[in-house]
């Protein structure tokens, strides 16, 4: 039943939770947000410039929930090769009928995406939160807005976990620019996370990114107001991060969660640990930041697993008990030639495509030819939508 998947680290924990989870539909939140950080020149793929860049989030977010639409409001954005991974996701969750939320952290303009009833299977939620500055500056978000953001998180955390009962959460992210402040934060933490990170390009740009958060860090050497994982949020951070935290620390106290990414989604992690460990913050949400680690797993694709350009295993490792997993699908076979960059190292992950094939193997027992077909006609209607 679980074959086809891969498992890295912490295998024993990491197949009881498969098993138990198998042949179970879960729910997908995808929490969408933007740091500044992404407009850097060069620092990420996720756009062929700044100007895409800053739209990349919103398109994926539209057409995860709207599909193939002839007028887009936000179309996808051109990279600078290959194709979004919210074809991966939306292929998913499209054919098998999975439940889909998006939750808007911090966007600087909203996707055009009706905020429909939660009895439906797919809904955006307005968090209202903020964009994030360039985390160089140490003052990426204001605090009260990083304590408003995280009790959403709590409390959409447990309402997730209500709404799947004896099945699992799916939490996504697409946020440009956020493996860089995903390092920033695992420095912050203390996690030795140098030349272990992914990025959108083929070969990751490690020393742009350290260059960048060393900045940020630099600015926090003075300061004794840094007490807490949120103070630390606050200051170089993203708003992606601590909302999906705090759903992580919620949904995790009753049903299991699947953290669908790679770099960023570790960083959720060691924060939602070091969140726990620190204590009930001041002023933030009232419920007693408490999780349940067993119940999480981090789910990603291939190409961020095994990038040869990162260390992701590493990363995993010294962040201690996480199960990593992937799925070990191949778009080298693909007629798309889009699709076949991400076997170039291109792309690699985003808005919880890892995640959702763990999901496809696990509930629908798909493997190589079901994901490929299901992704490649998606690909094909886009296509002709293009040309209509």
């Amino acid at each position: 039943m679980i074959d086809f998947i891969s498992v890295y680290t912490q295998r024993a924990v990491a197949g009881h939770w498969l098993e138990r989870h198998a042949g179970k539909l879960p729910c997908f939140a995808c929490v969408v947000g933007f740091t500044e950080t992404g407009l850097i020149e060069g620092i990420s793929a996720a756009g062929a410039t700044p100007e895409d860049r800053q739209y990349t989030a919103i398109a994926d977010a539209e057409f995860l929930i709207n599909g193939v639409q002839r007028n887009p409001a936000f179309p996808l954005p051109p990279l600078v090769a290959g194709a979004s991974p919210v074809f991966l996701s939306r292929a998913v969750v499209e054919a098998l009928s999975i439940p889909v939320q998006v939750f808007n952290a911090g966007l600087p303009d909203l996707p055009a995406i009706s905020a429909m009833p939660l009895t439906l299977r797919a809904a955006m939620i307005d968090l209202n939160g903020k964009p994030a500055r360039c985390l160089s500056t140490g003052q990426a978000m204001d605090r009260p807005v990083v304590e408003h953001l995280f009790g959403q998180g709590l409390r959409w955390g447990e309402h997730l976990a209500a709404q799947s009962e004896e099945r699992y959460v799916i939490l996504g992210e697409c946020v440009v620019g956020g493996t860089t402040t995903a390092l920033a934060v695992l420095l912050g933490l203390g996690i030795n996370a140098i030349a272990k990170v992914n990025s959108s390009h083929p070969v990751c740009n490690h020393g742009q990114k350290l260059a960048v958060v060393r900045q940020g860090l630099a600015t926090l050497k003075n300061r004794r107001d840094l007490v807490h994982p949120l103070d630390l949020l606050a200051a170089i951070g993203d708003p992606m991060q601590v909302v999906a935290a705090g759903m992580t620390i919620a949904a995790s106290r009753s049903c299991g969660v699947l953290l669908a990414g790679g770099t960023q989604m570790l960083a959720v992690y060691a924060l939602a640990r070091a969140i726990c460990a620190a204590g009930h913050p001041t002023n933030a949400a009232q419920d007693a930041p408490l999780w349940n680690p067993k119940n999480v797993v981090i789910g990603t694709t291939r190409w961020v697993a095994e990038d040869p350009t990162g260390d992701t295993i590493g990363l995993a490792k010294a962040i201690a008990a996480v199960p990593l997993l992937a799925t070990p699908l191949s778009l080298a076979s693909s007629r798309f030639s889009q699709l076949q960059m991400y076997e170039q190292g291109y792309v690699k992950e985003g808005v919880g495509a890892g995640g959702l094939a763990i999901a496809a193997h696990l509930y629908a027992t798909w493997r190589q030819k079901e994901l490929l077909g299901a992704i490649e006609q998606l690909i094909e209607q886009q296509k002709k939508q293009e040309i209509e």
